[in-house]
């Protein structure tokens, strides 16, 4: 079985969270023309909700990639955010809504505070809501590293079944060992209907 494997960069959003590592939007473009260069296929261009600047920017690499790579908008799974990801992506060749929320125990109780019931409503809505701005949607599901196996299931289940393009599965705390991490990707290619029709992003 032949299998591709995408680059999806991430530098000027998460990137960014970095101590000192701000870039203003000139300095996003020179890097942006940099991936280009290198053939990545995704390009996570920032949170356009958080700020005018990340709005700006993102507008504006948009159009340096033009139809060479996918420029990606990063959202929570809020309707207002899905809004302006999709407002900073309209003149996007190739735009991409990344979408989602928190998937482990901690995130839902402490941060979220909404069950897992809830966490699924979310997801599928954050996801069929961007759906109807762009076709190319990626959902994540934050510490799912954390997160019960299949209560992930559960959750990637909704995302797919919504008409998500691609899964995110970050280990955002770094919990797993590598071991670990594969264990829990073989049992969502194992048990999600339909997984192998999108990407699986890591």
């Amino acid at each position: 079985m032949a299998r591709k494997i995408k680059i999806f960069d991430t530098t000027m959003r998460d990137g960014e969270q970095s101590p000192g590592a701000s870039m203003n939007t000139d300095e996003k473009l020179v890097v942006t023309r940099e991936l280009l260069r290198m053939n990545v296929d995704v390009i996570e261009a920032g949170f356009p909700i958080s700020s005018p600047g990340d709005f700006e920017s993102v507008r504006k690499i948009a159009e340096v990639i033009g139809d060479n790579a996918v420029v990606c908008a990063l959202t929570r799974a809020v309707d207002k955010d899905i809004e302006v990801a999709a407002d900073a992506l309209k003149y996007a060749k190739r735009p991409r809504i990344h979408t989602g929320l928190g998937v482990s125990p901690s995130h839902m109780r402490d941060k979220l505070h909404i069950t897992e019931d809830q966490c699924v409503e979310k997801a599928a809505h954050a996801v069929v809501y961007a759906k109807q701005f762009v076709d190319d949607v990626e959902f994540y599901a934050e510490d799912a590293g954390r997160s019960d196996y299949d209560f992930l299931v559960r959750v990637i289940q909704a995302a797919v079944d919504a008409g998500a393009t691609v899964v995110n599965i970050p280990d955002t705390t770094g919990y797993s060992l590598p071991s670990e991490f594969g264990r829990r990707i073989k049992y969502l290619h194992d048990n999600v209907r339909g997984i192998e029709n999108v990407d699986i992003s890591v």
